[in-house]
């Protein structure tokens, strides 16, 4: 499309159902507005009414997933994408989904979250992703990543962007945003081979829960005296855990949404409290090898983290390439998947990573031998002003100030040399 040809303003259907020439309208539109209008302009484009009805529309499917969807790639030649971090980069987003071919009924896609903050078009990028699970709800799925949240939000820019873009209708808007949020699955188990999720592992959190006594109304819950030794926890408790919290908590009964959004691998054997960024988990590849043999698994795919978190990750790979495979243990492999090249979008630094982006192809009959695809950022930008003060903002490894001395993790200075499941 040219600078001369101004996209229509997108409107809802009236029947309220999808079709691709709208979602292809859609991005088109996006990518249009991204470089010949201002962001203020942008409810000319997608207006309020039609931002509502998409976020509704998504929300009631998103909040009927469970915790970990699971994934049966049919027919016998589907693929699975599984795309990493995009942080708003919509134009590597939209050439992403262009290269790999566009969701279909043979075509999987699997988003590992951080649609959004640091790149200039978080809305845009979220929204559109969105319009490509209302769709096609049964073959595009979104999981949460670590900036779906309401504090990385504030700190990161997606929350002035959205304020930016819609003006005095931009808290209503940012409030949608953040209870879509709290809709998406936390992981996905694809073809009872690969797990994904966007930090990866998480602990055990068994509780005791004592009978209630007649005549008292109130029972006490209390951690299992295990808990003092890290575990990892089961797709079970996965199951369980209560994910519709804008931020999830670094201590309590509620750890494991924090931990599969926050959690990194590491070199050195057990599992053991997340200092750098306080909150979350350091597992190594013992805990890979407990993990993926209990399950009967090949793969876990995770992302998280970026080439500014990875230059400061003695012994793991930098992430130049956009992936790398962590650890290669006697039943599989861990894999970190970056979709967003040249990221961040914004760099305060002389010289640019220059990273590329990568995506992931899984292909039948087993889906376990991931085909990696890796891309070059989509130049030039169009010329924005970001939503966050990029030369002053903590480092992505140290995200959350909870690593403050007066916060710390309930199991603060536990670690154990072997992984349980």
């Amino acid at each position: 499309m040219s600078d001369a040809e101004i996209p229509e303003a997108v409107t809802w259907p009236t029947n309220g159902s999808l079709t691709l020439e709208w979602v292809d309208h859609l991005m088109t539109a996006f990518e249009w507005c991204s470089g010949n209008l201002p962001p203020t302009d942008f409810p000319s484009l997608m207006p309020v009414a039609v931002f509502d009805s998409l976020v509704l529309t998504a929300s009631k499917i998103l909040h009927k997933e469970p915790n970990c969807v699971r994934i049966d790639p049919s027919p016998l030649d589907s693929t699975v994408v599984v795309v990493g971090d995009v942080h708003g980069q919509l134009h590597d987003v939209i050439f992403l989904l262009r290269d790999s071919g566009f969701p279909s009924q043979n075509r999987f896609y699997v988003f590992n979250g951080d649609y959004v903050d640091r790149g200039a078009w978080g809305l845009e990028t979220f929204l559109l992703l969105l319009a490509w699970k209302v769709f096609m709800p049964d073959r595009v799925f979104l999981l949460r990543g670590n900036h779906e949240s309401k504090y990385c939000t504030s700190v990161y820019g997606f929350e002035k962007e959205v304020m930016t873009k819609y003006g005095d209708k931009g808290k209503h808007v940012y409030r949608k945003c953040l209870g879509c949020f709290e809709g998406l699955p936390l992981a996905s188990i694809i073809a009872e081979r690969v797990y994904t999720a966007h930090g990866g592992l998480f602990r055990s959190v068994a509780v005791n829960l004592p009978k209630r006594s007649k005549g008292k109304k109130n029972r006490r819950i209390s951690f299992n005296p295990e808990m003092k030794s890290l575990s990892l926890g089961s797709l079970e408790e996965l199951s369980k855990a209560r994910r519709s919290v804008l931020d999830p908590p670094w201590e309590g009964l509620n750890l494991i949404p924090g931990d599969v959004l926050w959690s990194d691998p590491s070199m050195s054997p057990g599992l053991s409290p997340n200092k750098e960024r306080g909150i979350g988990l350091l597992w190594g590849p013992d805990c890979t090898e407990d993990f993926l043999k209990k399950l009967h698994l090949k793969l876990i795919i995770r992302s998280h983290e970026g080439p500014d978190a990875r230059e400061k990750r003695p012994g793991l790979a930098g992430m130049k390439e956009g992936y790398t495979i962590d650890h290669v243990v006697e039943s599989g492999k861990l894999i970190t998947l970056f979709s967003a090249p040249d990221y961040p979008q914004f760099q305060a630094t002389e010289e640019r990573y220059q990273n590329k982006g990568a995506y992931i192809v899984l292909e039948p009959p087993d889906f376990d031998n991931p085909v990696f695809h890796t891309f070059e950022a989509i130049t030039p930008r169009p010329k924005v002003n970001p939503y966050y003060d990029y030369e002053d903002v903590i480092d992505s490894d140290e995200e959350l100030d909870f690593s403050r001395n007066d916060v710390h993790s309930a199991d603060e200075g536990q670690s154990v040399p072997v992984c349980h499941i």
